[in-house]
């Protein structure tokens, strides 16, 4: 398997995981129970949460609804949501 590392992509993986972790703290959660309630395990959520490692995208989402945000994580990824997606629709349509 071909590793894809930069800087920036392991800012971001750290900057979500803390993110991650900071929403389970809120909520008053210990790592022992998130996990449990997203059916991942303890070391898959460490790794979630430290930016490490390759989850699975399912586990990820396990997590992230059993922290009750993933339609406002999913809706992030919307490109008509965002300044720069709308641009580019924009320029798309355009070149038609």
């Amino acid at each position: 398997m071909v590793r894809r590392s930069s800087p920036a992509r392991e800012r971001r993986l750290l900057s979500l995981g803390k993110n991650i972790t900071s929403w389970r703290k809120l909520q008053g959660m210990s790592a022992a129970e998130l996990a449990r309630r997203a059916h991942v395990t303890r070391d898959t959520l460490r790794a979630i949460e430290h930016g490490t490692g390759s989850p699975k995208i399912e586990s990820l989402m396990s997590v992230i609804t059993a922290l009750g945000f993933a339609d406002h994580f999913v809706s992030g990824t919307d490109p008509f949501k965002t300044d720069s997606g709308r641009a580019l629709a924009l320029e798309v349509i355009g070149k038609k």
